[in-house]
């Protein structure tokens, strides 16, 4: 037999195959091809409604948004929030009251404008709100003060360039160079390349969406991911999940050690998808102040072929100058291979007036799709490489400053004060009996936790005492963000020893309740219902931003007409 006839024999049998199928089948093609289209684009339709944090997330909230519409359950979780506004109206008119006998506001512009002498002295009336005194170092993070000599130099730069913009280069060139010159000192502090390229932004958190904005381009149009996947540690900044949701990606959050309150590399390894643009390591995270093994996830990008990012906003203009002040850290910037981009806040410990940050790439390829181009506007070319369009070039003028103001040996100096300080608090505080140290802190946080008794009684204890710790939450822990304000003579022993007395105290009656703000913010870790206690927050918000703390109208009108005669 030959081949020819061999093939032929073949083709007929294959044809009587299908023959035989179709005859089984008791619908007609048509209906099998349209109908296999139809289901494919159900299927597509049902996957392309699965929330950015998962199908499991979105059954969750589905369940108590229907659960929350039974009137019996309406009526209780009405009851309960109405409960907990009204203890947030209270405490923020206490914020805003201040001394005052009463909380006045202003809500009408004044007939005529107010002197100088008049808004200043209003100024300083609003400056004196609030209890706690940051000046004399009691308040984690927040302020990050570089002295009065720097206060009174960004004053008169403020004067001198208040009215720059760099979205205009052809009439402010000067800021533009400034920015060019901060993006090049900040590569050349985290090794980058001659390719090491990036921008200022407003802060951490437009940096980390930019990043994130510019990896989703750049994988859409270069390697046609459709549905693009961020992966991220659980202790992650939160401007991650905000960047996935207003990007509409698909956010991963990777468990954590639990000795070592670092990212497991080897669960990251395994959310790894065809769909993933990008890896996430901190340095350090802002909970516990550790810095994941970015050698590792730098390892998984370069074997994958996947961008990452280190998120160094916190801590990034310390570790630059921790080696050079006697304090070795992990690889963490540029030197480590597959390090695609860094983050890092110069209003940070870079002392500049708030907002800056900085954002790194290293290849330009990845900074091109960070911008956005319109090119077909009637208004003309438009063309920017942040979020915002217009910018306060007075923000990158102080920045610019700030940093010729202190020098390479200044950061290093603030930079040894600093850590020295934080590492002898969590010398003594490991000595504590009854609470102990989160993880193997790097850098300048350091979180307290607890378990035997209710480590928010340590942190109303504190505030009471005049200090402001951070609440953190799964689990309950508390930190303590250190500044250049902490390293102020005393400071470091008042606050050890405030924090011994207080936890004796509570270790004579572990199992007592907490109370007052404390059991608000244990009790709202065990609500399952967390779109609630995203509610509540955003109503915390909305409150902020309340001009009639009053029950009765009239009163609020007379102090706003008081105030304008």
């Amino acid at each position: 037999m030959s081949g020819a006839e061999a093939l032929e024999i073949t083709v007929r049998q294959l044809r009587n195959v299908k023959d035989t199928v179709n005859s089984l089948l008791p619908y007609q093609p048509v209906i099998l091809v349209g109908g296999t289209a139809i289901a494919v684009h159900g299927i597509h339709c049902i996957i392309a409604r699965i929330p950015n944090d998962g199908a499991l997330a979105g059954l969750q909230r589905l369940l108590f948004r229907n659960l929350r519409k039974i009137p019996a359950v309406k009526r209780k979780v009405d009851e309960e929030v109405k409960k907990a506004e009204k203890v947030m109206k209270h405490d923020i008119k206490t914020l805003y009251q201040g001394d005052n006998s009463e909380c006045i506001f202003i809500t009408d512009l004044p007939s005529a404008g107010l002197s100088t002498q008049d808004i200043l002295e209003k100024i300083k009336d609003y400056s004196k709100l609030g209890s706690y005194k940051w000046g004399d170092g009691a308040v984690s993070g927040t302020v990050y003060h570089g002295g009065e000599d720097l206060t009174q130099l960004n004053t008169e730069v403020y004067r001198l360039c208040a009215w720059t913009n760099p979205l205009h280069p052809d009439v402010f060139p000067g800021v533009c160079k400034m920015e060019a010159e901060i993006v090049r000192i900040g590569a050349a502090l985290f090794h980058g390349g001659p390719t090491c390229c990036g921008t200022m932004t407003s802060g951490g958190t437009e940096s980390i969406i930019l990043a994130v904005k510019a990896y989703r381009d750049w994988a859409m149009t270069e390697r046609g991911i459709l549905y693009p996947e961020i992966i991220v540690p659980v202790t992650g900044h939160a401007a991650f999940d905000k960047a996935a949701h207003i990007l509409n990606l698909r956010i991963k959050h990777v468990p954590i050690d639990e000795d070592t309150c670092t990212v497991n590399v080897k669960k990251m390894k395994s959310m790894i998808t065809r769909s993933t643009i990008m890896l996430v390591g901190s340095a350090p995270a802002f909970p516990h102040g550790c810095i994941d093994d970015i050698q590792s996830i730098a390892a998984l990008g370069r074997k994958y072929n996947i961008p990452v990012h280190v998120d160094a906003c916190l801590g990034g203009f310390l570790l630059a100058f921790m080696p050079a002040a006697g304090h070795p850290i992990p690889p963490f910037d540029f030197n480590v291979p597959g390090v695609t981009s860094i983050s890092a806040d110069t209003h940070k410990y870079g002392y500049a007036p708030k907002g800056s940050s900085l954002l790194m790439f290293s290849e330009k390829k990845f900074k091109e799709y960070q911008h956005f181009t319109q090119a077909d506007w009637p208004g003309g070319l438009y063309a920017s490489p942040t979020i915002a369009g217009s910018r306060p070039g007075v923000l990158i003028a102080g920045c610019w400053a700030s940093l010729l103001h202190f020098g390479y040996k200044g950061y290093v100096d603030a930079t040894k004060k600093i850590i020295d300080t934080a590492r002898q608090i969590e010398k003594e505080l490991r000595k504590i009996d009854g609470i102990s140290v989160m993880g193997r802190p790097q850098v300048s946080v350091i979180a307290l936790t607890s378990k035997v008794f209710d480590i928010y009684r340590l942190q109303g204890g504190l505030g009471k005492k005049g200090w402001s710790l951070n609440a953190l939450q799964f689990p309950p822990s508390i930190h303590f963000c250190l500044t250049y304000c902490q390293t102020a003579p005393g400071v470091a022993e008042r606050f050890v020893k405030d924090v011994k007395e207080l936890t004796a105290e509570i270790m004579k009656n572990p199992g007592a309740p907490s109370s007052g703000a404390a059991a608000i913010y244990g009790s709202s870790q065990t609500v399952p219902d967390r779109s609630l206690v995203g509610a509540l927050t955003g109503k915390f918000i909305d409150l902020l931003y309340e001009t009639n703390f009053d029950e009765e109208d009239e009163k609020h009108q007379n102090g706003s007409a008081k105030l304008q005669k």
